[in-house]
């Protein structure tokens, strides 16, 4: 399901808004379609790398792109890992924290590039003021694996006595590409183009304002 609303969806969004005239359309996409940098850090003139589970969102992106190519303003949104009262998957995280299992993917210091859905939210309305380009969504400060970790841990409040699936999760190859690679992406151009900053710069303080509310 996710793949044909990536693939079939975002085509038919963009045939409906060229036949009703419609000046610009947003799309969805992921920054885990990134290659695996290390340490280094990434923007949006770094090429994807087209692994299998990237296909469906890149699928998306060039719906948006032959929205572009008709004149339009086609914008596209590489959001990172949502968390976040409402992201189920990371609802489901800080309750294995609160039972002393914190999720944790791949090498501990490699890099997770996330953003709290709030933050996304208005990302996507500063969006419909840009200029139709392809932008990173996700916080100031990405945390490595082991920082976002023990960020899960401090905000549950909860001791973790294990870590887990850690390098294990290598094991299942393409299945976890999309988690277990370093990705430490930057939302700088987001930033300059539009007047969006996030409210939470690292996981650190969107997971404390999640374990609040």
């Amino acid at each position: 399901e996710n793949n044909r609303i990536r693939t079939e969806g975002s085509a038919t969004v963009v045939d409906a808004a060229l036949e009703a005239k419609v000046p610009h359309v947003i799309q969805e996409a992921v920054s885990m379609i990134y290659p695996d940098r290390g340490d280094a850090w990434i923007d949006e003139s770094v090429p994807p790398d087209r692994y299998p589970m990237a296909q469906s969102s890149l699928a998306a992106e060039s719906s948006a792109a032959r929205f572009r190519a008709g004149g339009h303003l086609g914008t596209v949104l590489r959001f990172g890992w949502f968390y976040g009262p409402g992201a189920t998957h990371s609802e489901e995280f800080f309750d294995l924290a609160r039972r002393h299992l914190c999720v944790s993917m791949g090498r501990p210091q490699t890099y997770v590039s996330s953003i709290h859905v709030a933050d996304a939210g208005e990302a996507v309305a500063a969006a419909l003021q840009a200029d139709g380009e392809v932008y990173n969504v996700v916080d100031d400060e990405p945390l490595t694996k082991r920082g976002y970790a023990d960020a899960l841990a401090a905000a549950s409040g909860v001791r973790p006595w294990l870590r887990a699936p850690g390098r294990v999760a290598l094991l299942m190859g393409n299945k976890t590409t999309s988690l277990t690679r370093s990705l430490r992406v930057s939302n700088g151009l987001l930033r300059a183009s539009t007047d969006w900053k996030p409210r939470f710069p690292s996981a650190r303080e969107g997971w404390q304002a999640t374990a609040r509310e």
